[in-house]
């Protein structure tokens, strides 16, 4: 069974690849991925796309199949096979299980489509790549081809996949009630007069996820963020500035780009202070060179100490918090839940609009109003938690703050 495979670099990302039978990288898949690498493509996404063509060289193997003699069923096959995880063949009683969901599967069938349009265009292989596309019929607008422009020939402007592979609803982003978004908090730590239960790396992890709860950061942005982008404690109202940046030596990166300014509550002013005097106790004014420059979230209990935390990390975090959480959190959440609470929180307390647009940083508000129009129209959803109440220690939600 083919598998992805992170390899270890010093002093820069750690790259994914694919790995055979024989634990060797899959030249045509490792291929694909260093091109996507050199067009810039974060490593996040080199990483799904490559948990993609793990998946698919499964099915290959499975099959007894080259990956350039594939058939246009196989593939509908590699769909079946993401979203009950029965391989081609598989006899099953009963209702197959779901192993993926749509978003899941379908960036998984993106990346098999992006791979064989790259062969067709970096090396003339037609064969798959007309099993898997058609120029018939009106083009429809696409979700899941990433742009692979300036390889080869000129783009094929009127070609689509033969397989639509669907998103799932659009309409109602996943959202998690306030009293998750607490248990998700406690579940890291809690406090008792003036100390903080649980291990070293608890503080720092109740931290993130208040921070992305009431900020509405996108992980990468909130994994790039450097002390000095906390402004407390100097009398006004305490912001997180979010800058543009791709340098996290760890791969974390965030879509910003423009810089923005986020205002905050004093809970999390607090708690980013409290978390501060944490890092002294552990000693890393005295191991990193500049700690105001430094990143915020770094390792405590595990790898090298005060080094940037990687995005697995906190995905191992969810996973412990959730079993923990016995039931009370839903399955496979993920940190850009608590981005999607925060936008309905806002919009179900009545913030304007543009108000949750720039604390987002969307490009335009037709961005937001397109995800999460549909918010204040749902009348369930207003009365399923007191979002007022929920906001209410946040600043800067109702009027623009002059810098």
């Amino acid at each position: 069974m083919a598998r992805t495979q992170r390899i270890a670099l010093t002093g820069a990302p750690d790259p994914y690849t694919v790995l055979g039978p024989d634990h060797l990288p899959i030249e045509a898949a490792e291929e694909y991925l260093q091109f996507l690498r050199d067009d810039g493509a974060s490593p996040n996404t080199v990483k799904a796309y490559a948990a993609g063509l793990a998946a698919w060289w499964t099915v290959l193997e499975h099959t007894g199949t080259d990956w350039q003699d594939i058939s246009t069923s196989l593939f509908g096959q590699f769909l079946a096979y993401l979203r009950t995880g029965d391989l081609p063949g598989t006899a099953r009683i009963g209702a197959p299980e779901v192993w993926l969901g749509p978003a899941s599967t379908q960036l998984r069938a993106a990346a098999v489509l992006a791979f064989y349009r790259y062969h067709a265009d970096a090396h003339g292989l037609a064969g798959p790549y007309q099993r898997l596309f058609t120029s018939r019929g009106k083009r429809s607008r696409s979700r899941y081809i990433p742009m692979l422009a300036g390889v080869g020939r000129p783009p094929r402007s009127k070609d689509r996949p033969i397989y639509t592979v669907r998103s799932g609803n659009k309409s109602a982003t996943p959202v998690l009630l306030p009293t998750q978004v607490a248990a998700i908090l406690d579940g890291c730590a809690t406090q008792t007069g003036q100390d903080w239960s649980g291990p070293p790396s608890g503080l720092r992890d109740r931290l993130l996820f208040a921070v992305l709860a009431e900020t509405g950061m996108r992980l990468g942005e909130a994994l790039s963020l450097r002390h000095h982008d906390f402004h407390i404690g100097a009398g006004g109202t305490p912001f997180i500035d979010v800058a543009a940046r791709q340098d996290h030596p760890r791969g974390a990166r965030g879509k910003t780009l423009l810089a923005r300014r986020i205002y905050i509550g004093d809970d999390l002013e607090a708690l980013y202070s409290a978390y501060v005097w944490h890092l002294v106790d552990q000693g890393a004014d005295l191991d990193v060179p500049d700690l105001d420059t430094h990143f915020v979230f770094v390792n405590l209990s595990h790898g090298v100490r005060f080094r940037p935390m990687r995005a697995e990390t906190v995905y191992a975090k969810i996973d412990s918090v959730t079993k923990r959480a016995g039931g009370v959190l839903p399955d496979r959440w993920s940190p850009h839940w608590l981005r999607h609470t925060h936008a309905t929180a806002l919009l179900l307390s009545g913030a304007p609009p543009h108000v949750v647009m720039r604390r987002l940083g969307h490009a335009d508000i037709q961005t937001t109003l397109s995800t999460y129009g549909w918010v204040t129209e749902d009348a369930e959803m207003r009365t399923l938690a007191q979002w007022r109440s929920y906001v209410a220690g946040w600043k800067g939600l109702h009027h623009d703050h002059t810098d």
